[in-house]
Parts: structure tokens; C-alpha cells; sequence
């Protein structure tokens, strides 16, 4: 007995084949919100770090407006001390 099977042939999309291209987009899908929250969350960590540099730039600024406003009070103590020392 022997008895030739013929194997079906289909033509066209098979499960398989339909599984397969979905998990591929499921997988293209999850990486791609994967990357673009990643880019947002570094987005908005750089707006934080440009202003706290910025207020360190102000900071700076500050620091070397109060030393020359020290160095010209103490000038000027010096002055008038030396002023009031002739006087007497």
C-alpha cells in the first residue's frame, strides 16, 4: 500500500506569516516609544541643567561685583582713616 500524499500548497498569506510581521511592528513599535521618551526626558534634563548654568553664570557675575565692591569699601575705609589720623 502505498499511498502518495501530495502536500497542500497554499497561495497567499499564511498565519505564520501574519504572526510574524506583527510581532516585528510590535517590536519596531515598542523601541520607537522606547527612543522618543527617552529623547523627551532628555530634553526637558537639559532645560533643567542650561538654567541651573545660567544661574551660576548670574552667580559668578555677582561674586565678582560684591569683591569689588568690598575692595572699594575697604579702599575707601583706608582713605578716610588715614584722613582722619592727619587731621588730629
Amino acid at each position: 500500500m502505498t499511498t502518495n500524499r501530495k502536500k497542500k500548497q497554499t497561495d497567499g498569506i499564511t498565519f505564520g506569516m501574519v504572526s510574524v510581521i506583527i510581532i516585528a511592528m510590535s517590536i519596531v513599535l515598542i523601541l520607537t516609544l522606547i527612543k522618543a521618551y527617552l529623547s523627551n526626558q532628555i530634553y526637558y534634563e537639559s532645560k533643567i541643567v542650561n538654567k541651573m548654568q545660567r544661574e551660576v553664570g548670574a552667580l559668578k557675575a555677582e561674586k565678582v561685583m560684591l569683591r569689588q565692591n568690598t575692595e572699594a569699601l575697604r579702599f575707601k575705609d583706608q582713605v578716610t582713616d588715614t584722613i582722619f589720623v592727619i587731621k588730629n
